[in-house]
């Protein structure tokens, strides 16, 4: 599968898009912004923002929601619950952040889609794989709900799955940190960020970058990821640009 490839280093930076097409992972955390629960209005329309900024530019971009501003299943089964309900109230809560997303993108002039792995047809289109690759080829913005439909995967394994279904040219994972480190640089002064990592040095190193699940996906399929903090404005569209914003890991 042909893949675009990002601006080298060194190179002179274009106005032009370097990808053709993204998966797009945000945590279901991130749309808190500074509240304990639920949505940040101001969090979730800047986001809207950014992604149909890169979508106007001719990007065709997925999105993958996280449910852990509302539940996560592994925490709830951590509480007692059985770890399969949990998981199950973990994949609704990701319908309910998609739409949410959708809500803001098309209040702002975009067109979205919201695809979901478990029928809930009043509120969701089913996700199938070509209908998903339609949807994004006329320019729509396509929100994967329900993680892979699956108890026991976490949402970063379905953003995994789901770019290696579209052809995605680049996974992007959106955190609240600058990359990724050598520790947590909130608790060691000392820590280093990797502007570069191999898959298998993210699994050796147990660096946390996502579930090994869904690093082991990437890895096999030859998908670049990503980690950027999504918390400074315009960040996006650098990347799309071929800036070299955050930690980049690829075979």
């Amino acid at each position: 599968m042909r893949r675009f490839a990002p601006t080298q280093s060194g190179d002179p930076m274009s106005d032009q898009p370097q990808y053709r097409r993204i998966l797009l992972k945000l945590s279901g955390e991130a749309l808190m912004g500074e509240a304990d629960y639920g949505i940040d209005p101001k969090v979730i329309g800047r986001l809207a923002d950014e992604i149909i900024a890169v979508s106007n530019a001719g990007v065709e971009v997925g999105v993958v929601i996280g449910g852990g501003n509302i539940f996560r299943g592994e925490g709830l089964a951590a509480s007692g619950m059985d770890r399969v309900t949990g998981d199950h109230m973990g994949m609704l809560a990701t319908v309910m952040n998609a739409l949410a997303m959708a809500d803001a993108i098309e209040k702002r002039g975009g067109y979205a889609r919201v695809m979901s792995a478990i029928q809930i047809h009043d509120v969701a289109e089913d996700f199938i794989r070509r209908r998903a690759i339609r949807h994004i080829e006329k320019g729509r913005i396509a929100l994967f709900a329900a993680g892979t439909g699956n108890p026991f995967f976490t949402t970063d394994s379905a953003a995994a799955l789901r770019a290696v279904e579209i052809g995605a040219d680049l996974l992007l994972k959106a955190t609240k940190v600058d990359g990724v480190y050598t520790a947590d640089p909130a608790k060691h002064a000392d820590a280093t960020r990797y502007e570069e990592l191999s898959y298998d040095e993210v699994i050796q190193r147990n660096l946390k970058v996502m579930d090994t699940a869904a690093i082991a996906l990437c890895r096999d399929h030859d998908m670049p990821l990503r980690i950027y903090d999504m918390t400074v404005p315009g960040n996006l569209m650098r990347i799309m640009r071929g800036e070299a914003v955050g930690t980049l890991v690829s075979n």
